[in-house]
């Protein structure tokens, strides 16, 4: 299965109580389909005595069992606890957004999302073009106006 079906077919749980493990959360989620996997991502500190950062994932078999879980899931409770369930979204890099050690512009997702296209640059430059042929005067095509009220016949 490719990164994207995988992705499409993983669902994101969120607000779990610390009580929760990978079999419970298996288990709330196998009435939707076949699981291929269920992981709890361990706290980043080695001296945390957490069992996992309150959220994990499940991944289905098959995308269409994912979108109904999400359907029917979110905003759940499990151990007394309102859960969130979503699409997985795909996990940044550590050298994108932020708390990365490179600019943001530098970055080739942002790069991509906010270059501007030869389109856009064509516009631009007819625009800049069109003020420039404008007359010197702005005064120019408005003789006559300076008479106010109505004007003999």
């Amino acid at each position: 299965m490719t990164d994207a079906a995988r992705l499409k077919a993983t669902v994101y749980v969120g607000g779990l109580d610390h009580a929760v493990n990978e079999k419970v959360l298996a288990d709330a989620f196998l009435p939707f389909g076949e699981i291929v996997d269920v992981s709890l991502p361990k706290p980043d500190l080695p001296s945390s005595t957490d069992p996992h950062r309150g959220f994990g994932y499940v991944e289905f078999e098959i995308p269409g069992d994912a979108k109904e879980a999400i359907d029917n899931m979110d905003q759940s409770e499990i151990f007394g606890r309102v859960i969130k369930v979503s699409a997985a979204k795909p996990q940044k890099e550590s050298n994108e957004g932020l708390g990365s050690r490179t600019a943001v512009w530098e970055q080739e997702g942002w790069l991509a999302k906010h270059a501007v296209s030869d389109e856009d640059k064509l516009a631009a430059e007819q625009a800049r073009s069109a003020l420039e042929s404008r007359p010197d005067n702005p005064m120019q095509g408005l003789e006559g106006l300076d008479v106010a009220g109505p004007q003999p016949a």
